[in-house]
């Protein structure tokens, strides 16, 4: 199997599992793993997904001796759609880096929204070496996340980075050991699993498109936004557990 997907109550575990491959993405994972996601997607029960490897790497980036040429041949675009580009996901994804996070993996980590990192991850865009460009997203999300300056250097020579270098610059969000990269990552999908779904969601929505429009329009996208937020079971519950002293329901929508 080269994808596996268990849950752990509202969340979902998506484990790339290719480890003598270091979890190179080659045909099959790039499937599985756009299966994986709409799967999660599609399942109302489910709030947030982790995405971790097997192994020694979270994911060393595209299969070279397959993906590539086929690349070559056919054109990036002719791959399945993933989350890197061509598949929309409206819920959180984490991001658990467990060792190498090298090209495609580095892009697929970009792709969620956290990161949590072992201390001992390695990460980096090397595709400049091959003559190639970070063509699932790199150039475009690592700015986005760490500045340009920041991000050209990695991409223009290829330099990966250690995790404490990754935490300082703000590519992840939390450094811990080794062993302890998964249980960190499902800690805060709890948090957010226990939040409401719709809170989740609107906040998500009101970041991503506002990001990329003008400042006055990006407010007029928020009020929006929480005049719908205004208008559900989600907040409704909040709003009485404040009142009433208490904590608000989990997995209130």
């Amino acid at each position: 199997m080269t994808i596996d997907f268990t849950t752990d109550g509202a969340i979902a575990v998506i484990t790339l599992n290719r480890p003598e491959a270091y979890n190179a993405l080659d045909l099959a994972h790039l499937r599985a793993l756009s299966d994986a996601v709409a799967r999660f997607e599609a399942d109302p029960s489910l709030r947030v997904a982790v995405i971790t490897g097997t192994g020694k790497a979270f994911c060393a980036g595209a299969d070279i001796g397959e993906t590539l040429p086929l690349m070559k041949e056919n054109g990036t675009k002719s791959l399945p759609p993933t989350i890197m580009r061509g598949q929309t996901c409206s819920k959180p994804l984490i991001a658990a880096i467990n060792g190498l996070a090298l090209g495609g993996g580095l892009e697929l980590a970009l792709a969620c929204d956290l990161r949590v990192a072992g201390s001992q991850a390695k990460l980096g865009l090397p595709e400049i070496g091959l003559g190639l460009i970070p063509g699932w997203g790199g150039t475009q999300r690592l700015p986005r996340l760490i500045g340009g300056g920041r991000a050209v250097e990695m991409i223009l020579t290829g330099r990966a980075i250690d995790a404490a270098e990754a935490e300082r610059i703000g590519l992840v969000n939390k450094v811990v050991p080794d062993g302890e990269v998964l249980a960190a990552a499902l800690d805060t999908a709890r948090l957010i699993s226990e939040k409401s779904a719709d809170a989740v969601r609107f906040a998500r929505e009101a970041m991503q498109k506002g990001f990329d429009i003008p400042l006055a329009e990006a407010l007029d996208l928020e009020a929006a936004l929480e005049d719908a937020a205004l208008q559900t079971p989600g907040f409704n519950d909040g709003l009485n557990a404040y009142r009433e002293k208490r904590r608000a329901h989990k997995n209130k929508s």
